[in-house]
């Protein structure tokens, strides 16, 4: 090669012009020879000889654990103590005593019926009780001025067993006047209507200026205790057996105790109630035409951010499962031949692996069987799978956790000169 170029710049520069262009074309064709002559590139490309690198798939690793079991129901809410404030009292309202929607003490006067024909009944029971209160002073006198006559023969028997008959008389009438005074100062204390619970009060359903309690005892308004709250709830007959049947077995717990179970509301907006409730009951009977049974939970409600009537979603923890393990519900597939995982083996080997899905927890499946501590489970990259080709495991991140910071980017290697 070396004499060929050689030769080539050996021609004489004064030659015609085609003969000059046609030199010029035949050396750049020999050096481009010379250059594929030169030392070859052992890499080949950015992938190296052995082909791309592996495809990174986000992982997580199997930590089993004790799992609640969650169950999420519909429910709706209600006041735990509800209270109709009534009229006892027959009159005209004169004064409501509240503000509507205010929270109110048990014992706080609400309304003020008209307590004029009342004052007069309770003033003649009083009179009444004076009255006998005199009778009897007097029977209780004579009865004394007859004792030592009747000793000593001066009157007949039968005029002091008159006498005698007399104040009993006399005392039973007491009796009777202080019985209706007392039955006057119940009607007159009826006039001011109190609220017969502590909670918050709503509208009011007379106004003032109406005649109340004429035929029956006229609804005046109504206070509800919200602080706790009650949650009513169903659930399936068939799960609730299926759950007891399993805690008898031994294959789960009792979660917080014996009888307890952890209640947590979720509201409209999709967000959970910071304040854990407690199942109170469910009940003893399955409803025939739904196959549900009713249970009940307390909700603690301290600042009434949460209403009676609500409908909410009830996610209760009645047992709790050993040696379970939780997996990100993208990380499973399930269908009716079963549920699948896919497992990724220290060399980087992706295999299918059925598991056993108990129930849901949140955004997770919490997995009852087929996996053990340490396996790698696939949650994405699941399209970057290409046959039997190794892949590079890396930790998954949730949505909306902090992502691992990147790596700085290789440096290019310099062109050669």
């Amino acid at each position: 090669m070396t004499d060929s170029l050689s030769a080539a710049q050996a021609v004489p520069l004064r030659q015609p012009l085609p003969a000059r262009l046609t030199l010029l074309a035949a050396a750049a064709a020999l050096s481009a020879v010379l250059a594929g002559c030169g030392p070859s590139n052992a890499q080949g490309g950015p992938g190296g000889a052995g082909g791309p690198p592996p495809a990174e798939v986000g992982v997580v690793t199997v930590t089993p654990g004790d799992v609640g079991l969650v169950t999420e129901l519909p429910g709706r809410l209600e006041a735990s103590r509800v209270a109709q404030v009534r009229a006892r009292a027959t009159g005209i309202l004169q004064e409501r005593l509240f503000r509507e929607g205010s929270d109110v003490k048990a014992g706080q006067a609400l309304f003020q019926i008209d307590a004029a024909p009342y004052k007069a009944s309770f003033d003649s029971a009083q009179a009444a009780v004076a009255k006998a209160e005199a009778n009897l002073m007097q029977a209780a006198a004579q009865l004394a001025r007859y004792k030592p006559l009747i000793e000593a023969n001066a009157i007949s028997k039968q005029d002091y067993v008159n006498a005698e008959a007399a104040q009993k008389q006399a005392e039973a009438d007491v009796a009777s006047a202080k019985a209706a005074l007392q039955t006057a100062k119940i009607n007159l204390g009826y006039t001011t209507v109190t609220a017969p619970i502590s909670g918050r009060i709503g509208r009011e359903l007379v106004t003032v200026g109406a005649l109340v309690g004429q035929s029956e005892a006229t609804q005046l308004a109504v206070v509800q205790q919200i602080d706790p709250l009650y949650v009513n709830f169903t659930q399936s007959a068939a799960e609730v057996m299926k759950l007891r049947q399993a805690l008898a077995q031994g294959q789960y717990k009792r979660a917080n105790g014996a009888e307890a179970a952890s209640v947590r509301l979720v509201q409209d907006d999709g967000s959970e109630y910071p304040r854990a409730g407690k199942l109170l009951f469910s009940d003893l009977t399955v409803d025939s035409s739904t196959g549900q049974i009713t249970l009940r939970a307390e909700v603690p409600n301290p600042g009434g951010q949460l209403l009676p009537g609500l409908y909410v979603r009830v996610r209760l923890e009645q047992a709790q499962a050993s040696n379970a393990i939780t997996l990100p519900q993208q990380a499973v597939t399930r269908s009716g031949q079963g549920d699948v995982v896919m497992v990724v083996s220290p060399e980087g080997k992706v295999s299918p692996r059925p598991v056993k899905v108990a129930t849901g927890k949140g955004n997770q499946w919490v997995v009852l069987d087929g996996l053990k501590a340490g396996e790698q489970v696939m949650v994405d990259g699941f399209q970057k799978l290409r046959g039997d080709a190794p892949v590079k495991a890396v930790p998954w991140k949730a949505p909306g956790s902090a992502a691992p910071a990147a790596a700085p980017a290789a440096a290019a290697p310099a062109a050669k000169s």
